[in-house]
């Protein structure tokens, strides 16, 4: 369970009291259906399509360097007024923010649909379902658990320092998994030339 792309937006929504049920509830949901498409054989499709890797780790990079872009340049441009109006997104932009901080990253299908999957395929059709059934009970309590508890100490986070380091952080960790995406779409760009 380490804090992923889609791990640090839960906190820093949760942090900010900002839709944060709303963005554990869409990530739960997302999980849902790619540990059921994993189990049911869907990692067999993105591990056998170079250009389906490629292009996930090329958008999920473009998206995480601008989103750690906006965390850096908040952080930076600090004032209790900016960070309290910055913070704030739109329900559509929680939206669609989390479905692309949840969907554009490749790291997400692996954990989901590709290891789970081939967990799931060493075992018996009934326990295959247990075994889902299992890690989606576990996603749902991972990310309540982990909006409730930002938002729990979110009182104690309030403060114009500690929400620039949480800003930096994130902005960081995007960039971070951003520089890790670009690597690997870097590294299949051969095999992709190579497929066209």
């Amino acid at each position: 369970m380490p804090i992923g792309a889609q791990n640090a937006f839960v906190l820093e929504r949760g942090i900010r009291r900002n839709h944060a049920m709303l963005v554990a509830g869409l990530c739960f949901i997302a999980d849902a259906i790619l540990i059921s498409l994993g189990v049911g054989g869907a990692g067999k499709l993105i591990a056998g399509s170079v250009i389906l890797q490629f292009g996930l780790s090329l958008g999920g990079a473009a998206f995480l360097f601008r989103y750690g872009f906006g965390s850096l340049k908040r952080a930076w441009q600090a004032s209790l007024q900016t960070m309290a109006e910055q913070g704030v997104l739109t329900r559509n932009q929680v939206i669609s923010t989390t479905l692309a901080v949840t969907l554009l990253n490749p790291h997400v299908y692996l954990d989901t649909v590709m290891i789970q999957g081939a967990v799931a395929g060493q075992l018996a059709r009934h326990q295959q379902i247990s075994f889902a059934l299992g890690s989606i009970s576990a996603s749902l309590l991972w990310f309540f658990g982990l909006a409730l508890l930002a938002t729990w100490f979110a009182p104690h986070l309030a403060k114009l320092r500690v929400q620039q380091m949480i800003d930096c952080g994130v902005g960081i960790v995007m960039w971070l998994i951003g520089l890790g995406l670009l690597k690997q779409a870097i590294f299949l760009y051969p095999n992709v030339m190579w497929n066209a």
